[in-house]
């Protein structure tokens, strides 16, 4: 299946991301500790449960091809269509980049996962993607809880913190308005 494939992430155990020759990608999940909850619900069924529920609750996001367990044990893959676009990352490095216009929509969909529940951990700008048509949309979604009502105050101060550390981490809070960003985002 990797055959020709080109490696887009990969860390000490090896390939995690590749990039298929027909443009499809199948990530690798390793378990990483013998006994976890992992053994009984794989993080690469979470990550196929979250797809398909934020395509249910309207949000942009991959679809799932289909899901794997590999030979190597504690290892399984999903095998999926990339949301096409930029991610918001890829998009701030360019040159004519411009937060006024990108913010707002990033706030909103930030309300959005929040008013709907979702509490996304890996929620980062190299995560948002803005597709073709103009929309915002989420990738890498398997740490992702969802919860019946809305998040409370704390967690949304918490997914904002994140969101902070990883601006400043990539060095892009000189470019990045932190402040509006916050302002925007704070529990009233």
């Amino acid at each position: 299946m990797t055959l020709g494939a080109k490696v887009l992430e990969a860390d000490s155990h090896g390939a995690k991301v590749y990039l298929l020759e027909d443009g499809n990608i199948l990530k690798v999940f390793r378990r990483k500790r013998w006994f976890s909850s992992a053994l009984l619900r794989p993080y690469s069924q979470r990550f196929v449960d979250n797809a398909v529920r934020l395509a249910q609750l309207g949000f942009p996001t991959l679809e799932v091809i289909s899901h794997h367990r590999l030979q190597l044990p504690g290892r399984t893959a999903v095998l999926y269509r990339p949301l096409p676009g930029e991610t918001l990352l890829q998009l701030s490095r360019r040159p004519d980049f411009d937060w006024t216009q990108q913010l707002p929509r990033l706030v909103e969909l930030i309300q959005r996962l929040h008013q709907a529940g979702i509490y996304f951990r890996s929620l980062h700008l190299g995560n948002v993607v803005e597709t073709p048509e103009g929309l915002l949309g989420l990738i890498d979604v398997a740490d992702m809880r969802f919860l019946r009502a809305p998040l409370s105050p704390r967690m949304v101060q918490r997914n904002v913190q994140h969101m902070v550390r990883y601006i400043e981490r990539e060095k892009l809070a000189c470019a990045f308005p932190l402040e509006q960003f916050q302002a925007a985002l704070a529990v009233r």
